[in-house]
């Protein structure tokens, strides 16, 4: 998909954050940026070695650092910022602000090591320079997607959407099928489908294992009676899709039933709580008090749902445990569950975009209780 990224509209937005801060030991002249998906949300660089820097006051004074095997390709994907040709990445923006007369520099303090930091720290030591350390600035800023990343996700989205239904309708989730050969059927069908990638590895989960959330597909069959549990998503332009379906084969039993309405009533409360401004432990207990009410809050044992994009779980998190409000132009998941250990569980998981109105529904597979 042909989307073209607006980087420099986001090197520029991080560039006002960054003179925006209001606290005199946060202030920086220039910001490192090191994380590689940071990287590539701020430049449109796809390599595995790279680091940015900001120059908070002048986009002249950017510069993007990767090592000699990139050299084409950083030429390519970076035409407007200055290429620096160096292996150890962060040390040589460091130097290169230091150069510049940067005396308080940035760095990502969620993304260097510790050894890192030290090697840093030696080699400005006795300079006057000030290593400054902050955490959470650019994925703050990758919250609100814009409609490049919109499309992106929307893409993914409907390639896992027809992926899921070529599968039921090829016959592979049928008894006998193993949980491995049809996680492995639901990952082919989206790469014929136009995926780059899987979003993680395709839980399939059956019977008994239903009832662990994150269950890893195993040799074990499917059989009829059987709960099953599919979580999965594609990748497409760097954007993750997510997405949970829970059906039963052959037949069904009533406790099945009762679980999957009260696991879909819950999973529709928590869409029509995704209103922009809303405390995000709001958006989770709209969610948790159906299920608590119900006498399963024991069995409910995650958060509601978080938000995707170029990584698939990024901020925000919606848990009860969660700071902050929902932005307007948060893609994000509901999700809840209801896990019932040696029988069986339901989740039901939708990847949504937070509007000024109702919630735009990426994910449209059917949510009706279904028996294959």
């Amino acid at each position: 998909m042909p989307i073209i990224h607006d980087t420099a509209g986001r090197r520029d937005r991080l560039r006002d954050h960054l003179r925006a801060r209001s606290g005199a030991d946060e202030q920086v002249a220039a910001f490192v940026v090191s994380d590689l998906v940071n990287v590539r949300y701020l430049t449109g660089f796809t390599g595995s070695n790279a680091a940015v820097l900001i120059d908070a006051s002048d986009p002249a004074g950017d510069r993007i650092a990767t090592d000699g095997r990139y050299i084409t390709q950083v030429a390519a994907q970076v035409p407007d910022v200055r290429a620096v040709i160096e292996r150890a990445c962060v040390p040589a923006l460091v130097a290169h602000a230091r150069t510049a007369g940067a005396t308080r520099i940035g760095f990502e303090a969620d993304a260097e090591t510790v050894a890192g930091h030290r090697a840093l720290a030696a080699s400005i030591d006795d300079s006057g320079v000030e290593l400054v350390g902050l955490t959470g600035v650019v994925q703050e800023l990758r919250t609100v997607k814009d409609a490049g990343e919109i499309a992106l996700l929307r893409a993914a989205c409907a390639i896992g959407d027809a992926a899921l239904a070529q599968i039921i309708a090829d016959g592979v989730l049928r008894a006998g099928t193993t949980e491995r050969e049809a996680a492995r059927a639901l990952e082919f069908a989206m790469y014929r489908l136009g995926a780059d990638g899987i979003a993680f590895e395709t839980i399939v989960a059956a019977g008994a294992h239903s009832a662990i959330p994150h269950h890893r597909p195993t040799h074990t069959a499917l059989a009829d009676g059987d709960l099953v549990k599919i979580d999965f998503g594609a990748v497409v332009g760097g954007y993750h899709s997510d997405m949970t379906r829970t059906f039963v084969l052959g037949r069904a039993a009533d406790w099945q039933r009762d679980i999957y309405d009260l696991v879909a009533t819950a999973q529709a409360a928590g869409r029509a709580a995704l209103t922009p401004g809303t405390d995000l432990r709001e958006v989770d207990a709209a969610a948790r008090d159906v299920i608590d009410d119900a006498g399963h809050g024991e069995h409910y044992v995650h958060g509601l749902g978080h938000g995707v994009g170029l990584e698939i779980h990024e901020a925000p998190g919606i848990g009860k445990l969660a700071a902050g409000t929902l932005p307007c132009g948060a893609a994000v998941t509901v999700e809840p569950g209801v896990y019932l250990p040696g029988w069986g569980g339901v989740r039901i998981e939708d990847t949504l975009v937070v509007t000024q109105g109702d919630p735009e529904l990426l994910t449209t597979t059917d949510k009706t209780f279904t028996v294959i």
